[in-house]
């Protein structure tokens, strides 16, 4: 048998993979393995069919092999027989089930923690999620903007809403974690703590004593979790993180949240809708990160709603005093005076979990906030050791965790896959949404590079008016020597289901010219991305109705 690795080109979507993989398996004697990322074909030859009918059956669908990157490879690779994972959040899971696919025989997936699933399903995206949603619906019945139909204040039972939530929380849990984990008998979890010996070995501190571990392969997958910055006074208040806020059963009558960013934004956005007063206190701008205009669009939105938002805000102090007849009162003294409120909602960062590691023992490396430092095959400084997820300078969502997890997983048993962050979509979700991918203007020139931009408010885009609601904009980025796109910036009412049109066109190579030229479905909110585009060469004030 010969086995060879072929470089394919011209694959524009993650669909094509399986449709080329399906045409070579039809050829005598074949057994192919084709995927996008890395755009690859490991093609394995035990019959009468040789590389050159290979080679032609991928032309044949449109695509190039480069015969020159046709290497052999030995008939079987060796599988480590022992893995070891730390953690049990979505790229620990994700590692654990691609090793166990590619044949890894024992994995020991080891939890600290008494409930496995880490913060996405726990205490992060999936409650927070359905938290959001909730207020979104409250907000209508008081808000909404259509004629002939009554407004009026909801009544919220903040209680029956958490035990909902909480439901549809376990039973995620229980189906894309706990069941999983039934099903697989080769991954064998163990509750305790894990600690580096050295590079090699692995001490697990479980609740009947010390257990050794010696895999071959280690992820380091621990997550992260809620920073406190260093105000005087405020670790000893009883403060939120969105941990706790997003299992409170009671709505604050105000609650101040210290934060800029997403967590903050989304979880200030969501108790405002649901009845509180809230004033959001930012050390800078809000969303430093990204383009100015979104987090100045979004203050707007956020103000215009009732939030009171003070940026640029400097503490001195936080204390907290009970009163004898109900309910205690922070106070916050800030460069803006002194704030009030019965909660204080702390969310201002997550950083990596890698206390009690011993990191240091085996010689893993960490950047200068603690974060393990991996390269684009998720290998840290020690080759045998990988990490996926929070833990690491990547960034914090729980997809590419995922995708984290599954390419260590991969390079663990012999692959060579790469994590290609260059068209990575993100959201904040917030009403309007927050989505962005690729590079913003200031990004773009950094990199030396020449760039023009356009920006379209809403109230061009049909979708938007029928809806009632045009605020918001999208901002494209192009650079000016090719016309290709390098970024999108989306401040919109479900902006985060617009924005995976703009990485698919980013991830292709797509000039502006050509993001114009498709079809998009009329009166939906992605034809902003068309009409956007088409304002690079035209006035879409002046064009009709889905004008092309």
């Amino acid at each position: 048998m010969a086995s060879y690795v072929l470089t394919i080109e011209g694959m524009h979507c993650p669909t094509c993979a399986p449709g080329l993989e399906r045409a070579l398996e039809r050829l005598p004697g074949v057994r192919a393995r084709v995927t996008y990322t890395p755009p690859q074909a490991v093609v394995e030859l035990s019959g009468p069919t040789d590389l050159t009918a290979v080679m032609a059956t991928i032309e044949a669908k449109g695509y190039r092999a480069r015969h020159g990157d046709a290497t052999p490879t030995p008939e079987s690779v060796q599988v480590p027989a022992v893995i070891a994972i730390i953690g049990s959040g979505s790229a620990a899971f994700a590692c654990a089930l691609k090793a166990s696919e590619r044949g890894v025989k024992r994995i020991f997936l080891i939890e600290k923690n008494p409930i496995i699933g880490g913060t996405c399903v726990n205490v992060g995206c999936v409650p927070s999620k359905i938290m959001i949603r909730s207020a979104y619906v409250a907000h209508l019945q008081r808000n909404h903007p259509f004629a002939g139909i009554e407004r009026h204040d909801p009544h919220i039972d903040r209680a029956a809403g958490v035990a909902q939530q909480q439901a549809r929380v376990a039973e995620l849990r229980r189906a894309k974690y706990e069941d999983i984990l039934a099903a697989h008998p080769e991954i064998e979890l163990i509750q305790g703590f894990a600690r580096f010996e050295d590079a090699k070995t692995l001490a697990v501190e479980t609740a009947t004593g010390i257990r050794t571990l010696q895999p071959e392969k280690i992820l380091i997958a621990t997550g992260s979790h809620p920073a406190v910055p260093p105000i005087p006074g405020l670790k000893d208040t009883p403060f939120w993180t969105s941990t706790e806020a997003l299992v409170a059963e009671e709505i604050p009558q105000h609650l101040i949240v210290i934060g800029a960013s997403v967590v903050a934004l989304e979880l200030a956005q969501a108790f405002l809708r649901l009845g509180a007063k809230v004033t959001l206190l930012a050390r800078s701008r809000l969303l430093r990160r990204y383009d100015p205009d979104l987090g100045a669009g979004l203050q707007a939105a956020l103000e215009q709603e009732g939030m009171r938002i003070l940026t640029e805000t400097r503490f001195q102090t936080v204390s907290y005093r009970r009163r004898w007849f109900g309910k205690g009162r922070f106070s916050v003294e800030t460069s803006h005076g002194v704030l009030y409120g019965d909660r204080l909602l702390v969310a201002t960062g997550r950083p990596p979990n890698i206390q009690g590691l011993q990191l240091d023992k085996a010689g893993v490396r960490t950047d200068a906030s603690g974060a393990i430092v991996v390269d684009d095959h998720l290998r840290t400084s020690q080759p045998h050791i990988y990490a996926a997820g929070d833990c690491t300078q990547l960034p914090q969502y729980v997809y590419v965790a995922a995708a984290a997890g599954t390419r260590a997983a991969i390079n663990m048993t012999g692959g060579e896959a790469r994590l290609d962050l260059t068209a990575l979509p993100e959201v904040i979700f917030t009403d309007p949404q927050v989505a962005v991918v690729g590079l913003d203007e200031r990004q773009a020139q950094e990199q030396g590079l020449e760039v023009e931009t356009r920006t379209l408010s809403l109230d061009n885009v049909p979708r938007a008016l029928a809806n009632f609601d045009t605020t918001g904009f999208v901002k494209l980025v192009r650079e000016k020597s090719s016309g290709r796109l390098l970024g999108a910036q989306i401040l919109a009412h479900e902006g985060g289901e617009v924005v995976q049109s703009a990485a698919l066109a980013i991830r292709n190579r797509m000039t502006v010219e050509q993001l114009a030229d498709q079809l998009f479905p009329y009166l939906t909110m992605v034809e902003g991305l068309k009409l956007c585009a088409q304002t690079f060469s035209k006035d879409v004030k002046q064009l009709s109705c889905c004008a092309g």
